[in-house]
């Protein structure tokens, strides 16, 4: 021994990516480590149907795959805690506050193919409102994991009440399945609406007709 330890390495290549450029389009090491995984697996799904990953049109899609699945779940890693901190305000208001047509694409954690629409959220203030844009951003975080429409829905409509503590919260979510278009029964034109009526918008008939009125008229 010289002092001195050999760190030569193998040049051992599995797939595509190697760690150091992994780490290039990472925020941290966990984020690299995670991504690689995710490439390998593309690589691997990729070669059991048949493809060929070394040909030019695939080199780099394992990669680009990984990311963008991790694009389209970084919901994970928000939280509506984070974003409403500084965007919620003492405001004497209680008439109906409605912030419609917000765009949503999500993934059906069944078949992993995309579902998109438009959520429609309404809520009545008890002394707090908060900041529009902050709805949308809450729908953001909840889309961008993989889920059901129906527990979506239950989820936006469960973090605005315990954000908010309003008087009562509606959400409605109208979306197309591409699991019903792509594959199975192939309906081009099925949409699935869901809701969630929470607080006055469940005690009241009245209050739950003006939001649906509001919201849903063509």
């Amino acid at each position: 021994m010289d002092g001195h330890s050999d760190t030569t390495q193998p040049a051992v290549h599995y797939w595509v990516c190697s760690i150091v450029s992994c780490k290039k389009h990472s925020e941290d090491a966990a984020d690299s480590n995670n991504l690689c995984h995710i490439e390998k697996a593309y690589s691997t799904i990729l070669s059991e149907l048949g493809e060929d990953v070394d040909r030019e049109g695939l080199l780099r899609t394992p990669l680009r795959a990984a990311k963008a699945m991790q694009f389209l779940t970084k919901g994970y890693k928000e939280t509506t805690q984070d974003i409403l901190n500084d965007a919620i305000f003492d405001e004497d208001h209680e008439e109906m506050v409605i912030v419609k047509d917000i765009e949503l694409f999500s993934l059906c954690e069944h078949h992993l193919v995309p579902f998109y629409g438009k959520a429609h959220i309404a809520y009545l203030p008890n002394k707090k409102v908060v900041g529009l844009s902050k709805l949308a951003r809450i729908v953001e975080i909840y889309s961008r994991r993989l889920q059901v429409q129906e527990r979506l829905t239950k989820q936006i409509a469960s973090a605005i009440s315990e954000a908010l503590e309003p008087a009562g919260v509606a959400v409605v979510i109208e979306a197309a399945h591409m699991c019903m278009v792509m594959r199975g029964v192939q309906k081009m034109n099925a949409s699935t609406v869901t809701s969630v009526m929470l607080g006055r918008f469940y005690d009241d008939p009245k209050a739950r007709k003006e939001f649906l009125t509001l919201t849903l008229k063509k």
